[in-house]
């Protein structure tokens, strides 16, 4: 059996959670006045960025020694204007004291654009300049804070490192080796709670948790989202 507990509150202050507590934190922040998410939800960029660095204070202070936190997330374009936010956040956690561990792309299928066909302008002026290509990826970059210390399996229980054990025939089957996932995304429904929440899919998390914490060990998401981390950390 496993323990939950979800804070509702502000991230930027978890004071709720105990120093070092935390062994794995995988999130995906509010993609900056995304149209179709979080239109006019900050007032600039640079308010943005606060949050980011705020958030990722207080991820230094929960988690513990040599541990991981991922995020999810996109360079967002508004009003024609491409916003950096995967090196934004890259910048703002290695100045917070963290160290850019690794950087996964997550590929959605090819049918699927998220906003529109930006492609489609060249398409009627096939012209140079008129070139805009078609999203269809995220970056799940992977932060570490400090060097793990491997000793720290000689004092887990027989039975929690064997629970723990990756399967090394999905790694391989699924291709978790590659720095590049190809996984379906999660499309966005109508008329249901988390309407309005860019979900991502649940197997990102459980990829994420499975590859970098051990069972019975403490996962946290910031942002929390329509909960799909917690949901997976439950399984």
């Amino acid at each position: 059996m496993t323990w939950h507990k979800i804070i509702f509150g502000d991230c930027r202050n978890m004071s709720e959670v105990p120093n070092e507590s935390i062994h794995l934190v995988v999130t995906s922040p509010p993609y900056y006045n995304a149209p179709f998410d979080y239109p006019y939800l900050f007032k600039s960029y640079d308010d943005y960025l606060d949050l980011i660095r705020s958030v990722a204070k207080e991820l230094k202070r929960v988690l513990a020694p040599g541990r991981i936190a991922c995020f999810v997330t996109q360079d967002v374009r508004i009003e024609g204007k491409l916003y950096p936010i995967c090196s934004d956040i890259i910048r703002i956690m290695i100045e917070s004291g963290f160290k850019y561990r690794d950087r996964i792309i997550w590929k959605k299928p090819e049918g699927y654009i998220r906003i529109s066909r930006r492609s489609g302008v060249i398409i009627q002026h096939p012209y140079p300049m008129y070139y805009y290509p078609d999203n269809i990826y995220e970056e799940i970059i992977i932060f570490q804070k400090g060097e793990f210390d491997y000793s720290y399996l000689k004092s887990l229980d027989s039975k929690i490192l064997e629970e723990s054990k990756v399967d090394i025939e999905v790694f391989n089957k699924e291709k978790w080796y590659l720095s590049v996932w190809e996984i379906t995304n999660v499309l966005p429904l109508k008329g249901r709670p988390e309407e309005g929440i860019a979900a991502f899919p649940e197997e990102i998390p459980r990829r994420l948790i499975k590859l970098f914490s051990f069972k019975g060990e403490t996962v946290l998401d910031p942002f929390l989202g329509s909960g799909t981390t917690t949901k997976v950390a439950k399984e």
